[in-house]
């Protein structure tokens, strides 16, 4: 409007020659041509930007539903490895051997002190996981990695040596099966080793994500064996509500780890992580000569049609003959660029720190730089959850079975993936690191007591009236 105005205001000047008036009509139809281009291309982003929105809920709702299937699965097959073991081998059910954090072992029919006991122990257990994961928190705040992994490399060295030994030989012994010690002795070490490898090195997602499921069904045959009944419940309440507190309060231990690894940019150590997504990523020779002379480039993203990463540009660039683009080809491949989520500044930013994490690893400044971006973005693909909510939901679905009622067992089961699904709505709404354990544990207990007391009873008087429904 004000250049409208202005060409009025010039038109009224009467002592004004007519070429000099034609050449200011001129200028300022010019400017308002470049007012409505302004205009426009300022709508134009506005509704690429409502687009881009819209494209990325749409993203991240079926990227958050397939990573709520994939986290289905290893959980349903933890849980069906302990359940199908507790049905077949009566090793994992027989009492008379306890944990020494449990000193009660439950032997009386009186309500009252069975109560107490399972409460004592219970909290008796509790502390001992506070200040484990208190110390494990201290650790790696103050940067002992060493102490930390040579730990988490024992617990898991007995996990897939001694443990797998246990469990295979009650389960040649429970299906009667022969085998020699040294056939024995080969397998175990095989097992093992490959398992160690995949854990604490670079292997198949799927063989990694393999052995993570069957340590912590392992762990929870462990427990279910070593802790006496009704402390298994307690415990799995009172674990609920830690698990809570940890993660959520402000000096939370969980919080505090989670919290000090995102300002480090690292990862959580692998042997206490189940990722749904990617964990390596390997980069072939002729990206890495790539790299070395053209520099390092951002990684495209797989299942997105008109994307243009940071290679695609800078072969662009090079092919341009040193020519100058046009303004509106920069902005089309910078907007293709935001919404990919690979801008310059994310280029810069994520090359520095790959930079600086190649410095401390001891390599040289250059060596890694792709290798490091791939496997960060992959990396951050995915929904991680811990290891000890895989166990204690197997706990407690494995708990269940050992009773031979397969009602408390399938609700149980649902129960707990009710839970889970929900903490996943939560953690997409919330976009922050949340709890897995208290839901997903409040609805299962709740589930079993009322199936326990209300459902299997009912099913039973029907069943012994001859009634169907």
């Amino acid at each position: 409007m004000a250049e409208i105005v202005f060409g009025g205001n010039a038109g009224s000047t009467s002592a004004e020659p007519p070429a000099e008036r034609r050449r200011r009509q001129g200028a300022s139809q010019q400017e308002l041509l470049v007012g409505e281009t302004r205009g426009g291309e300022r709508h134009h982003g506005e509704l690429r930007e409502g687009e881009v929105i819209v494209e990325e809920e749409e993203l991240n709702l079926k990227y958050g539903a397939h990573h709520v299937i994939k986290l289905f699965t290893p959980v349903t097959m933890c849980m069906a490895v302990v359940v199908a073991t507790i049905s077949s081998i009566t090793y994992y059910t027989e009492k008379g051997t306890y944990l020494v954090y449990t000193p009660f072992h439950e032997e009386t029919d009186d309500a009252g002190t069975l109560a107490w006991q399972a409460l004592a122990n219970a909290g008796i257990m509790l502390g001992v996981i506070a200040v484990m994961t208190g110390l494990l928190v201290l650790a790696y705040k103050y940067r002992c990695t060493k102490l930390i992994h040579c730990w988490l490399f024992m617990s898991s060295l007995m996990l897939l040596f001694l443990f797998s030994y246990l469990y295979l030989a009650e389960v040649l012994k429970a299906y009667n099966l022969p085998m020699d010690y040294i056939t024995l002795a080969v397998v175990i070490w095989n097992f093992g080793m490959v398992g160690m490898i995949s854990i604490y090195w670079k292997a198949p997602l799927f063989l990694q994500q393999a052995y993570l499921i069957f340590i912590s069904a392992l762990m929870a045959l462990i427990f279910i064996k070593y802790l006496p009944d009704w402390t298994t419940w307690a415990v799995l309440a009172v674990i609920s509500l830690w698990d809570l507190f940890a993660v959520l309060a402000p000096f939370g231990p969980l919080r505090i780890l989670v919290e000090t690894a995102q300002e480090r940019n690292e990862q959580i150590f692998p042997s206490l992580i189940y990722s749904s997504g990617m964990v390596y990523a390997l980069v072939g020779m002729a990206d890495t000569e790539r790299e070395e002379e053209e520099g390092p480039v951002a990684p495209r993203r797989q299942g997105r049609t008109g994307s243009a990463g940071g290679e695609e540009r800078g072969e662009r660039e090079s092919s341009g003959g040193g020519g100058q683009r046009s303004r509106g080809e920069t902005r089309q491949e910078g907007g293709e660029d935001a919404r990919d989520g690979f801008s310059d500044t994310w280029v810069r930013e994520n090359t520095e720190r790959s930079r600086e994490r190649a410095v401390r690893a001891g390599a040289g400044p250059r060596s890694g730089v792709v290798t490091e971006l791939v496997e960060e973005d992959e990396e951050d693909k995915g929904v991680k959850l811990g290891l000890g909510d895989f166990i204690f939901y197997s706990i407690l679905v494995g708990k269940a079975s050992s009773y031979g009622d397969w009602n408390t067992t399938l609700a149980c089961f649902v129960a707990i993936l009710i839970g889970l699904c929900l903490t996943l709505v939560f953690l997409a709404l919330f976009r922050r690191a949340l709890p897995a354990l208290p839901i997903s544990i409040a609805f299962g207990l709740m589930f079993y007591f009322l199936t326990k007391e209300i459902v299997t009873p009912f099913c039973d008087a029907l069943s012994s009236k001859q009634i169907f429904i």
